[in-house]
Order: C-alpha cells, then sequence, then structure tokens
C-alpha cells in the first residue's frame, strides 16, 4: 500500500516548527474591548460579564495603553467597596505586552513566565491591535496543524493519482480523509455518488457504490490516523479504494463479523463504530479484498459493476 512515512517525532516537531513560524497577529482575536480610565469598576466589570472575558485594556484619549483591569481586580473593588470608582483609580498600570509580529514562540514563553490569563497585543507604533489569551494560540496550534494534514493528505492523493493514471474512458478521484472529522466524513462518497450520477449509471448501482464508499470513507474517520479514498469510475464498473495509515486489524476474521467494533465509547455515544461498516461495504460489492496488519495500516479494494449484479 503506497504510504508516507511519518516519524514518531513527527507531531511535536511539527508544533515547534509552528510556534515558531506562527506570528503573534495570527493567534491574537481583534479589534479588542476596551475601557477608558473614566469609566466605573462596576461598569467594566459588566464588560467582561456580557463579553465573557477576564481582562479589559485601558486606553487614554490618544488611544494608548495606559493600564488594565483583570478580574481580580474587580474582586479587589468589590472587596474593598471601590466598584463605583474609575478605573485610573483601581487598574494595573504595569502592563506587559506583546506585539504583534513577534512569533508566537514569545507568547507561550510569556504565558509560563508569568501565568497571566491574557496579554494586550500591539502593533509597531505602540496601538493596541489585540489581546491573546492561551486558549486563542491552542486554536491557532489547531488549526495550522490540520492545514499541515491537508496539505499532506493532498500530497499523497496526487502522488496516488500519478501511480495510478486514468485508462481511457475512466474518471479518477481522489480525496484526503482526516482523523475524527466528522463534520466532512461524507463528502468524499458523496463526489463519487455525483460522479456515477453523471454516467448515467443505474440509480441502483449508485446507492451501492455509496454505501461502500460512505462505510469505507467513515472508517478511515474513526479507525485511523487518516488516510484517502480513491474511486475509478469505468465505463462498466466502479473501483474504490480505501487506504489508511493506522494502527491496522490484527483479526481479519472478527472484522469481518457484523457488529464487531473497536470503537471507543466516545464513538459510539456520537452513533459510529457499530461494527457494520466492512460488512456492509462486501455485501454490496461484487468483488471485495481487505489488506491489514498491525503497525501497517489498512487497504480495502471494492469493485462495483453496472450490469449482471444485484443489491
Amino acid at each position: 500500500m503506497p504510504s508516507v512515512p511519518i516519524s514518531p517525532d513527527a507531531s511535536p516537531q511539527v508544533v515547534l516548527e509552528l510556534i515558531y513560524r506562527l506570528k503573534v497577529r495570527d493567534a491574537m482575536h481583534s479589534p479588542p474591548i476596551w475601557a477608558s480610565p473614566g469609566e466605573s469598576m462596576r461598569a467594566i466589570q459588566y464588560r467582561m460579564r456580557d463579553n465573557r472575558i477576564t481582562g479589559v485594556p485601558i486606553l487614554d484619549a490618544d488611544e494608548r495603553l495606559v493600564g488594565l483591569v483583570s478580574i481580580q481586580d474587580v474582586i479587589e473593588a468589590l472587596d474593598k467597596g471601590r466598584i463605583d470608582e474609575p478605573a485610573s483609580e483601581t487598574m494595573t498600570r504595569t502592563v506587559i505586552v506583546l506585539e504583534d509580529d513577534m512569533p508566537l514562540s514569545f507568547a507561550t514563553s510569556y504565558f509560563n513566565r508569568y501565568r497571566f490569563g491574557r496579554f494586550p497585543v500591539l502593533d509597531r507604533d505602540g496601538r493596541l491591535v489585540g489581546v491573546v489569551t492561551a486558549s486563542d494560540i491552542i486554536r491557532a496550534l489547531l488549526v495550522a496543524m490540520n492545514e499541515e494534514v491537508q496539505k499532506l493528505e493532498s500530497k499523497l492523493a496526487e502522488r496516488l493519482s500519478a501511480e495510478n493514471p486514468p485508462e481511457a474512458g475512466v474518471s479518477q478521484l481522489a480525496f484526503p480523509i482526516v482523523r475524527f472529522d466528522f463534520e466532512n466524513a461524507g463528502k468524499a462518497s458523496a463526489e463519487i455518488k455525483k460522479a456515477l450520477k453523471a454516467r448515467g449509471v443505474d440509480p441502483a448501482v449508485v446507492r451501492r457504490a455509496a454505501v461502500a464508499s460512505y462505510e469505507l470513507e467513515l472508517n478511515i474517520v474513526i479507525h485511523s490516523e487518516g488516510g484517502t479514498l480513491s474511486a475509478a469510475v469505468g465505463a462498466d464498473s466502479v473501483e474504490i479504494l480505501a487506504e489508511d495509515r493506522g494502527p491496522g486489524i490484527p483479526d481479519l476474521e472478527a472484522a469481518m463479523r457484523e457488529g464487531f467494533s473497536t470503537a471507543n465509547e466516545w464513538i459510539r455515544s456520537l452513533g459510529f463504530g457499530a461494527g457494520m461498516g466492512l460488512p456492509n461495504a462486501k455485501r454490496v460489492s461484487d468483488e471485495f479484498s481487505l489488506d491489514s496488519g498491525p503497525g501497517r495500516g489498512t487497504r480495502v479494494r471494492t469493485v462495483i459493476r453496472y450490469k449482471g449484479a444485484t443489491e
């Protein structure tokens, strides 16, 4: 089975590369919510509550950062009966900031060093352009890592297409499938179904191909580290190939039994992992083969002919 070699240290290395490549501006949320020194601590407390935040930068009349009110400042103002006083009387005046063009690694080191919940972000001219929290950084890294996975899967799909050039009258389709990407699960099988309809294939055959491709697509989403679902739509048959990087299947006979599943409780709580995927794919196919083993992923090939086959 064609595969992309992945080092066991690849994920930590990717994270390290991203935190040095990404900038603070890529993670911060903007425009920031701020207040003026003359606003009361109570008004700022309400602003925090309404926006579900734990800190508000304070800007002067020239929109320059002069302080910050944190949730701790609000609590202290409540305790001391100063909640209706202006922010200028209670705010923290010594504020540690980040610049928007700093590598994200600076932000992570600041969070580790100071243990603050958020940092104001300034541009080169000293203007407030955003606020960044630890959650913002995690979200930015997850988005960037997902983009890296998509690039990797696209390269794999391109390689598969290059290794299997289209025959005359055959349409080659290839789709990268991402682990636990339930939001997009089913899109690849929908495209295969669309290609078959465009060829005028009998609806009964289209339904069988849709079942096989959907079950194989979900298997990659649920049980692997990601992979590719491809289809060769020909003049008299469609060949569907599912290839993944994953733990592999140690017991092929058990995997083909209806109801057998290795899905965890979380997957089952989402309504998946009933143990019918491979049996269903085989049931609707004219040709079916399964190749897998511990540590080497899984390759499933199914062929559905347009003529001479029943549902």
